[in-house]
């Protein structure tokens, strides 16, 4: 696996480099051949792998066709609320009103 570094940036390219092993599945690999796994073990696992991947993809499915609520969305301070009047809003709450002139600053 090759990897540039650019810069003499060794941690961008030890990060690059943990992304690709990443992706080719290098870490799962080692973990499974740390110890022997028997066979009807390796089974099982890949039978519980298998349910969890159905049920995941149906519980998104539902979530698309509005059966089943999503995730409850994480309120991040300082982010803009849907629906909160935006910070530029005049006295009369259009955000597009153009504002008087006395409530413009001259520099």
């Amino acid at each position: 696996m090759k990897v540039d570094v650019r810069d003499n940036n060794v941690d961008q390219a030890l990060r690059a480099l943990k992304k690709k092993l990443q992706r080719e599945g290098v870490f799962r690999e080692m973990k499974a051949r740390r110890a022997y796994e028997k066979p009807s073990e390796r089974r099982a696992r890949q039978k519980q792998e298998a349910i969890r991947r159905s049920r995941k993809l149906a519980r998104k499915q539902a979530q698309r066709e509005g059966l089943v609520p999503g995730p409850k969305r994480k309120i991040r301070p300082g982010a803009p609320r849907p629906g909160a009047p935006s910070a530029g809003a005049g006295a009369n709450g259009a955000a597009g009103a153009p504002r008087p002139a006395s409530a413009t600053s001259q520099y």
